[in-house]
């Protein structure tokens, strides 16, 4: 997951608009009077509109079709419109006029409800037993897969690794899931005793929830973004809610799915059209980062594409006929600089970052192609849509200023997390209740990740977590994957598997509670107008 450093400073209104702050209590209260959607209802809503890669190669005149790149909204030729001023900066508020101030350092305050007020707290107790008691196992399986970073789609040591434990602990386990060689499917369903016994549970709602693990690394850094605890997270929450389950004869079903290639390659989309996610109602996952010690937040996250483009020059001896060359190196540092002055005038809140590569320079030649890869985010896909547009037409600039054809193609594009009110909520009350983390329901994640197209597909969170971190040593970044080694970091992703084990098990027990979270996704259906944005 690309990282930007965060710093814990002001957590604006925007969050607050955005993770519209419910009453839970009132909420799953009203939701009794409500009836969930049908499986076939979450089926149909789930069918993810094709987000694939498109490949656009110029003829002679090099043009980029702007109009397929940008949306039906946005015509190739026309202005682009206003950007939506949402406020994503964690340095200061939006004041009025749109203008910017400084902030508070301190977190929003937030006040759990008591601990005997949690939902079931023998239930919770369970859980903590048991994560305790698997605690040293976990570590040894986060240190395993940090000591073997493997690259996206390459991740075949974590792939045997987490299966091998998954089965052992008595999980029905699938590997090669879905047509990904390193994805996998581990599950346990728990029937309770009076079923069994009457060979009829058609009385209560069968529900299952999903859990993911993440195991890719980064090139050359390792596990900068802290994936192996993400691994050991999912792995803990997926067991302690089995445990549950058996303890307290409680029906349900816990999928763990192990999804590859989350760092740029999309493997949770790729494995959501192949319908790997259709059998869950909801899915929970977490995620490492700088902040904080001992703390928790429910954030959202930015949406992002990836796009490479490859300008095709025409080579020469630099010294003796350099007029014989179209000079691909200039076209990709003239677009390179174009996006560089294109960043002063667009949002804080936007991102735009790439790099050059080229095959076989050499100084005396004038190189005949070049290669960029970049990553557009902004907070919502409709923005990303106007913005990558306009860094569009900086490549295309570039193309016609060096007589260079231009090839253009985009990757997978991860929508921003859409974090579920109610499952947030529980999350954030039974950390701090029980568990004395410091949590909030809204802060910031300068980042992007693919469990965003999870979040528009069913009910979902992705809290994040703190883990101490060396000066200047957040994610991406090889200090990051030693910290993420460290038995505080080890400590605090126990503490998080703990509350998502408990947010899991009450979606399965809690029928109001699971109708309140339903509900509260169909909210933000209705809230936006469609099931998905539109890619």
């Amino acid at each position: 997951m690309a990282h930007f450093e965060m710093e814990v400073g002001c957590f604006s209104s925007l969050f607050c608009g955005l993770q519209r702050k419910r009453d839970t209590t009132s909420h799953i209260s009203d939701a009794s009077e409500s009836h969930a959607p049908s499986t076939s209802d979450r089926k149909a809503r789930r069918v993810p509109e094709e987000i694939r890669p498109q490949e656009i190669v110029p003829g002679d005149v090099p043009k980029v079709n702007a109009e397929i790149l940008a949306g039906p909204s946005q015509h190739a030729d026309s202005e682009p419109p206003a950007y939506t001023h949402l406020n994503n900066c964690v340095y200061c508020d939006i004041g009025d006029n749109n203008t910017y101030r400084p902030a508070s350092d301190k977190p929003p305050a937030y006040t759990a409800p008591p601990a005997d007020e949690l939902y079931r707290p023998e239930v919770l107790t369970t859980i903590e037993e048991s994560l305790e008691q698997l605690a040293p196992a976990l570590r040894k399986l986060s240190l395993d897969i940090s000591t073997h970073p493997e690259l996206g789609f390459e991740e075949r040591f974590a792939h045997d690794l987490l299966t091998n434990f998954m089965a052992k602990h008595g999980f029905a386990v699938t590997p090669h899931y879905r047509g990904l060689s390193t994805a996998w499917r581990a599950a346990y369903t728990h029937v309770p005793k009076r079923e069994r016994a009457a060979d009829d549970s058609s009385e209560r709602p069968h529900r299952v929830i999903g859990v993911n693990a993440e195991m890719d690394a980064l090139p050359g850094i390792g596990h900068g973004c802290g994936h192996n605890l993400i691994a050991m997270a999912g792995v803990g929450t997926a067991v302690a809610i089995k445990a549950a389950l058996q303890a307290h004869d409680v029906q349900g079903t816990v999928v763990l799915l192990g999804t590859p290639a989350e760092e740029g390659g999309g493997g949770k989309q790729i494995l959501l059209d192949n319908g790997a996610y259709d059998e869950m109602d909801a899915c929970i996952m977490c995620h490492p980062t700088d902040g904080p010690d001992n703390s928790t937040w429910v954030a959202p996250s930015l949406a992002s594409q990836p796009i490479d483009v490859e300008f095709f020059g025409h080579g020469s001896h630099a010294s003796s006929a350099p007029w014989n060359a179209r000079n691909a190196l200039d076209a990709a540092f003239l677009a390179y600089s174009s996006v560089s002055v294109l960043r002063q005038q667009i949002l804080p809140s936007h991102r735009v970052h790439g790099i050059v590569t080229g095959r076989d320079w050499s100084p005396n030649v004038i190189p005949d192609y070049a290669k960029m890869r970049w990553i557009v985010r902004a907070p919502s896909w409709s923005e990303l849509n106007v913005l990558r547009g306009r860094v569009m037409k900086c490549f295309e600039a570039a193309a016609h200023a060096t007589a260079c054809e231009l090839k253009v193609r985009t990757g997978i594009g991860y929508y921003d997390v859409r974090e579920n009110d109610v499952l947030g909520q529980e999350y954030i009350d039974v950390t701090q209740g029980r568990w004395g983390m410091s949590a909030w329901p809204s802060g910031e994640m300068r980042a992007s990740t693919d469990f965003g197209n999870v979040s528009y597909a069913l009910p979902a969170i992705h809290p994040l977590f703190s883990i101490p971190t060396e000066p200047n040593g957040s994610n991406h970044t090889a200090e990051f994957a030693e910290s993420a080694r460290q038995p505080e970091a080890h400590d605090a992703a126990l503490k998080v598997s703990k509350g998502l084990a408990a947010v899991g098990f009450r979606f399965l027990d809690d029928e109001r509670f699971a109708r309140a979270v339903d509900d509260a996704f169909e909210d933000e259906l209705r809230a936006s107008g469609k099931a998905k944005p539109e890619m």
